[in-house]
């Protein structure tokens, strides 16, 4: 009997104190987490001028590869490399003795030719004036016309051979096709070149020098319209290139060309652009990033880029919704204009988003406006809303 209240007694003291213990752990009894002092901006529209950024590789308008036309040895090189050549400069030359020679032969073998077609004239035109008077048979006469039209025709012969071997002398000398830079030699002095296997050098004009950039095919309409439009190189900002090392290109360029077809792999179409290039800054083969300008008169929505909170790639902004308490929202963005940047969906104008804070916020937090800004700061929400992506760079 003893035992029995005492472990009836044991029972009742575990129920109250259990009792006691689940009533401290009511989420009802546990008091919400104080509201996070934020920042809002009011969602507004303004007029945006940006520059679309396309990744670029700079590219010569004319490029060649110096190549010899006779066999033979090296036996100048004229130029100092890497220097500006101007169209007509010597560059190479190739032993010239054997083309000399021949040379000098042919010229030696149609002065030949012309010696016997002058003696054909003579006897023919002695055999026609006999053959008038009748003092030779018509046979003597019909040979020394025929002996004329042969010489006639070894003239002719030997006149080919003479500029088929001129030619040959006169490539045994190498000029620059055109003007522009010249990389390093491929061959030194008395090296060995052939014609179709050799390659000397390569020439690369580089003023006005291109820009190649693709284009997606949904903008052609677009670039196209640039095209048209007639501007002054000088006064017209539309094209401008950033270099590797961050540096703004000082002169602008113009479209130059829109290439024929889409690649079909890439959907993409190739663009060429044509910049002044009077100092050499731009070297074939260089990247670059090509900015062109977007201005439109469209309005677009803008809100400063640090209200933005990125997860997995994507983006996102907290909304002041009813009860002070903001929702998470997912935003596509557009071009960034210095400290704002572009929304093209997932907004709405007037709407209040947070724009500091953010890292103590989640979806249903609970907020209040922070402290005003102390006298003489402008207020973050009242930024103006007009940009241009362009300065600084």
């Amino acid at each position: 009997m003893k035992y029995t209240k005492y472990w009836i007694g044991l029972s009742f003291s575990g129920i109250v104190l259990f009792v006691s213990c689940g009533g401290k752990n009511d989420p009802s009894q546990q008091k919400a987490p104080p509201p996070v002092a934020v920042n809002l901006y009011t969602v507004q529209e303004g007029s945006a001028i940006y520059y679309d950024q396309y990744p670029a590789t700079v590219t010569a308008l004319n490029q060649v590869d110096v190549r010899p036309q006779v066999t033979g040895y090296i036996t100048g090189i004229f130029f100092t490399e890497g220097q500006h050549v101007s169209k007509g400069d010597k560059l190479y030359t190739i032993d010239q003795q054997q083309y000399r020679g021949a040379y000098e032969q042919s010229v030696a073998n149609l002065n030949v030719s012309k010696a016997n077609l002058s003696r054909a004239q003579q006897d023919a035109d002695r055999y026609e004036e006999l053959s008038k008077q009748d003092a030779i048979a018509r046979q003597t006469l019909d040979h020394a016309l025929a002996d004329l039209e042969s010489a006639k025709r070894q003239v002719e012969a030997a006149q080919a051979n003479v500029s088929s071997v001129e030619t040959n002398l006169r490539y045994s000398v190498i000029n620059a096709p055109f003007s522009g830079t010249i990389g390093i030699s491929e061959v030194k002095l008395g090296a060995a070149v052939s014609p179709g296997q050799t390659i000397l050098n390569t020439i690369s004009s580089d003023d006005p020098i291109a820009v190649d950039f693709p284009v997606d095919e949904k903008q052609i309409p677009r670039f196209i319209m640039l095209q048209q439009q007639k501007k002054s190189a000088k006064d017209d900002s539309t094209f401008r290139i950033v270099l590797a090392d961050q540096s703004r290109y000082l002169y602008s360029g113009q479209i130059y060309l829109i290439d024929r077809a889409v690649d079909p792999q890439t959907g993409t179409l190739k663009t060429r652009l044509v910049f002044p290039n009077p100092k050499k800054e731009l070297r074939v083969g260089m990247t670059c990033n090509v900015y062109v300008k977007n201005s439109t008169a469209t309005k677009a929505i803008l809100i400063p880029y640090k209200a933005i909170t990125e997860q997995m790639g994507e983006f996102f902004v907290f909304i002041l919704g009813d009860s002070n308490k903001v929702s998470q929202h997912k935003i596509f963005l557009g071009p960034r204009i210095n400290d704002k940047v572009v929304v093209k969906n997932g907004l709405e104008l007037s709407q209040q988003i947070v724009i500091d804070g953010m890292q103590k916020l989640r979806d249903g937090s609970a907020v209040q406006l922070a402290p005003a800004p102390t006298a003489g700061k402008p207020d973050s929400a009242k930024a103006a809303s007009t940009h241009d992506s362009t300065k600084g760079k």
